[in-house]
């Protein structure tokens, strides 16, 4: 995984400034075969592991020198096995108590979820599952991708990623979801691993995976 990652990351941008490879709006779509390590060559990247042997350079750099806190803010990450909270939907979607209502509204209508947003009793306060809060609703695996999405948004970091962001998500409500992606995009670097032909048609690059190598 690591000579994927220099080879295909740092290969293309190590010659240019931290500005310069953050702007490259470069989609990189690792391929729909299952269980071949794609997630883990996104955690690589995250620095959610380290590797064990070799490294992974930005920008010439080893990763693992730059102070991880700032390192870590240029990224916007959905995981197929992302996490949401028994808090309200607003401190989902923004990962904090105070926040932007305007903000995190129009994160959610980009993420499709604004229209169950405006049955829910009491709006971005409404809490979700009952762990908490017996008034509390419980989301379906949708809905969820959906909220996740929404975080991912509102973050706005320089290099999005989205594993498998869509996988429970019907078709229509998915192309709604592609068309405010892509403007998210513009400007960003972006890896997206999915399983749907539909998501290929806007990448520049492809990585196929196979046996850990590429």
């Amino acid at each position: 995984w690591v000579e994927c990652l220099e080879r295909y990351l740092v290969g293309m941008c190590a010659a240019a400034t931290q500005d310069d490879v953050v702007n490259h709006t470069v989609l990189l779509l690792c391929s729909e075969i299952q269980n071949i390590g794609k997630t883990t060559f996104i955690k690589l990247l995250c620095r959610l592991y380290d590797p064990t042997e070799g490294k992974i350079l930005l920008n010439g750099i080893d990763i693992r020198k730059y102070n991880y806190k700032e390192y870590m803010m240029i990224f916007s990450v959905v995981f197929q096995d992302f996490k949401l909270f028994s808090l309200t939907l607003g401190e989902n979607v923004a990962a904090k108590i105070n926040y932007d209502e305007e903000e995190v509204k129009s994160a959610l209508k980009k993420s499709g979820f604004y229209n169950r947003l405006s049955t829910m009793p009491e709006g971005l306060n409404t809490y979700l599952y009952k762990d908490f809060n017996k008034k509390g609703i419980i989301i379906s695996g949708g809905e969820a991708q959906k909220i996740a999405i929404a975080r991912a948004i509102l973050s706005n970091a320089s290099i999005l990623i989205l594993d498998e962001a869509t996988s429970s998500i019907d078709t229509r409500t998915e192309v709604l979801i592609q068309n405010a992606m892509l403007k998210l995009m513009e400007g960003k670097t972006t890896f997206v691993i999915a399983h749907r032909l539909s998501t290929i048609k806007n990448a520049d690059k492809i990585i196929v995976l196979d046996k850990g190598k590429c």
